[in-house]
C-alpha cells in the first residue's frame, strides 16, 4: 500500500514540476516589443472602501498616463475614513478623475462587485480596466496591456501584479497563491483551451473589451461571489470568449497585506475557489504537498526520496522565477509556507461553518 501511495505522490510532484516548467518557459511579459500605438481608449475603474492609505498613490500613478486613458472613475463604497476627500483632491489635479459615491449597497451584492458594476454603467471607454486601490502602476504598462489585448483579440486580459512582501508574515503567506496556481494550471492554455476549468483571472487588474462586458454585465451576474474574478473568467470561457491571464508584471505591483493575520483572513475568503470550490481537494492538496515525503521515507528507497526532494525544490524555483519572487526566500520559508497554507484552509472552513466571513467591516 505504501508503495502505491509513494508512486502516486511522485507522479503528482512530477505533474506540478511539468506545469511550473510550462508556465516559466511560455510566460508572457508586457515588454516594448508587444507595444504599439492604438486609437482605442480606456476607462480606469477603481472600487474603493476605506482606502485612504492607498488610493492617493494609485491616482498619482495614473495621472502620469497619457490620453489613452479618457477617464478615471472611483467608486467610494461607503468608506468611513478619508478616502472620499482624497479622491476629491485628486479630481482637482486631473479632470479625468471623478468620484462616484455609493448610495448604499444593493441587496445580495458583494461590495466590490456592486462597485465595479456601477462604475461600468457610466464608463465610456472602448476598454474597461478594473484596478484595485492598493495597486501601483508604472511605465507604460496600461498601453502595453491594451495593445496586447487588441493584438490577441481578447475579451478579457488579467495580470497578476508583482507582490511586494516586506515582513516575514507576508513572505510565508502570500507566495502560497502563486504556488497553487502555477503548479496546477498551465496559464498559456487559458488562451487556447476551450475547457472552462482551464481559466484564471486576478481582480486586481482586469482589462475587459467594453462591448463584450456590457452585453454580459459579469459583475452583476456574479454579484454574490467572493471570487468574482475566477467565476467571470470561467463564464467567459464557457461562452467561447477569448481570455488570457499573465503570471506577473513588475510594472503592476501591490502590497496586498501588511501582516500575517491579514493575509490569513484575506486568503481564507476564497482559497476554496482555487480548488474548484472543493475543500476536500484543498485539504488533499495541502496533505500531499506538506507530508508527501513521509510515505517515501517509509518506503525506504533513498534514490526516490532524493529525486522527490529535488523535484519539489526545482518546482519552487520555477514558480518563484515566473512570479518575480525571491527564490531564496521561497526556499528558505518553504516549511513555514506549507504550515500557513494549512491555517488558511482551516480558517476558511471554520468561517464557512460559522458564517463568519468578514472583509473591511462587512459580513460577506
Amino acid at each position: 500500500m505504501i508503495k502505491y501511495i509513494s508512486i502516486f505522490i511522485l507522479i503528482f510532484s512530477l505533474f506540478q514540476l511539468f506545469i511550473s516548467l510550462i508556465n516559466w518557459l511560455f510566460r508572457v511579459r508586457l515588454n516594448k516589443e508587444n507595444y504599439s500605438k492604438t486609437d482605442k481608449k480606456i476607462s480606469i475603474l477603481i472600487p474603493a472602501r476605506n482606502e485612504e492609505k492607498n488610493i492617493g498613490n494609485l491616482l498619482e500613478d495614473l495621472i502620469s498616463f497619457g490620453p489613452t486613458i479618457i477617464e478615471i472613475l472611483v467608486f467610494d463604497d461607503e468608506s468611513s475614513d478619508n478616502t472620499g476627500n482624497i479622491i476629491k483632491e485628486y479630481s482637482l489635479k486631473d479632470s479625468r478623475i471623478r468620484l462616484i459615491e455609493s448610495k448604499g449597497l444593493g441587496n445580495d451584492w458583494m461590495g466590490k462587485n456592486f462597485s465595479c458594476h456601477n462604475l461600468s454603467l457610466i464608463a465610456k471607454g472602448d476598454y474597461l480596466l478594473f484596478i484595485d486601490s492598493d495597486v501601483r502602476i508604472k511605465n507604460d504598462v496600461i498601453e502595453k496591456a491594451l495593445n496586447y489585448a487588441i493584438s490577441k483579440e481578447l475579451d478579457l486580459l488579467s495580470v497578476f501584479p508583482y507582490q511586494i512582501m516586506i515582513s516575514k508574515g507576508e513572505k510565508i503567506s502570500i507566495p502560497n497563491m502563486n504556488f497553487i496556481l502555477l503548479s496546477l494550471l498551465a496559464l498559456p492554455l487559458v488562451l487556447y483551451s476551450k475547457f472552462s476549468s482551464i481559466s484564471a483571472a486576478n481582480g486586481q487588474f482586469m482589462l475587459f473589451k467594453t462591448d463584450t462586458y456590457k452585453n454580459i454585465l459579469p459583475h452583476k451576474l456574479f454579484k454574490t461571489s467572493k471570487a468574482e474574478d475566477i467565476e467571470i473568467s470561467r463564464y467567459y470561457k464557457k461562452k467561447n470568449l477569448r481570455i488570457t491571464c499573465l503570471a506577473s508584471s513588475k510594472d503592476i505591483s501591490c502590497r496586498m497585506y501588511n501582516s500575517l493575520e491579514d493575509s490569513i483572513q484575506g486568503f481564507s475568503k476564497n482559497i476554496n475557489y482555487f480548488f474548484g470550490n472543493s475543500y476536500i481537494i484543498a485539504v488533499l492538496f495541502w496533505l500531499l504537498t506538506s507530508f508527501g515525503f513521509i510515505p517515501l521515507i517509509i518506503n525506504g528507497d533513498l534514490v526516490i526520496l532524493l529525486a522527490y526532494i529535488f523535484i519539489i525544490l526545482i518546482t519552487r524555483v520555477l514558480i518563484s522565477l515566473t512570479s518575480n519572487q525571491s527564490v531564496k526566500d521561497n526556499l528558505k520559508y518553504i516549511f513555514y509556507q506549507q504550515f500557513i497554507l494549512g491555517k488558511i484552509i482551516l480558517k476558511s472552513i471554520q468561517n464557512k461553518r460559522n458564517k463568519e466571513h468578514k472583509w473591511k467591516g462587512r459580513a460577506i
